[in-house]
C-alpha cells in the first residue's frame, strides 16, 4: 500500500511521541521503532537520533497524528498498541494518547477498546508490523 510522505512522517513521529509517554524508552521499543522507520524508508541514523532525542525534545508538539485515510490510522493504532505492549504493559498515558489518536481519525471509542482488548494475543509474536505493508511515496 502506497502512502503519502506526510503520512509516513506522521506515522514515525507519532510512534516516537508514543514511546516518550511513559518517560522511559526500552530496548524493545527502540528495536520496533527502528524496524518501522526502516520499513517506511527512513535512514537508520535519522531514526537513531530521533529515538535518542525524543525524551528531551520539547519542540515537537505532542498532538495525536491525523492521517489521510482511516486505513492508515488503523495500521498506526495496531502498531502503536504493539509498541506500547513490548514492555509488557500499556501505560495509562500511552493508552490515552492512542485513544485520542483513534478518535481524531474517526475510528471511535468502541473500535479502540476492541483493539486494546485483542492486542495482547496478537502481540505474542511480532513477525509482522502494519508499517511493513506500506511504502512511502516520495514524489
Amino acid at each position: 500500500m502506497k502512502i503519502p510522505l506526510t503520512d509516513g512522517v506522521n506515522y514515525l513521529k507519532g510512534l516516537l511521541l508514543l514511546i516518550r509517554k511513559d518517560r522511559k524508552i526500552t530496548d524493545g521499543e527502540i528495536r520496533l521503532v527502528k524496524r518501522i522507520g526502516k520499513a517506511l524508508g527512513f535512514e537508520r541514523k535519522f531514526c537513531d537520533n530521533a529515538i535518542h532525542e525524543i525524551l528531551e525534545n520539547k519542540h515537537i508538539e505532542d498532538a495525536p497524528p491525523a492521517f489521510s485515510t482511516k486505513k492508515i490510522a488503523v495500521k498506526f493504532i495496531k502498531d502503536g498498541l504493539a509498541l506500547a505492549l513490548c514492555d509488557k504493559e500499556v501505560h495509562p498515558t500511552e493508552e490515552a494518547w492512542l485513544r485520542s489518536t483513534a478518535e481524531k481519525n474517526g475510528l471511535g471509542l468502541a473500535w479502540f477498546r476492541h483493539m486494546l482488548a485483542s492486542t495482547p494475543h496478537r502481540n505474542k509474536l511480532l513477525f509482522f508490523l502494519e508499517a511493513e505493508s506500506m511504502v512511502v511515496a516520495y514524489t
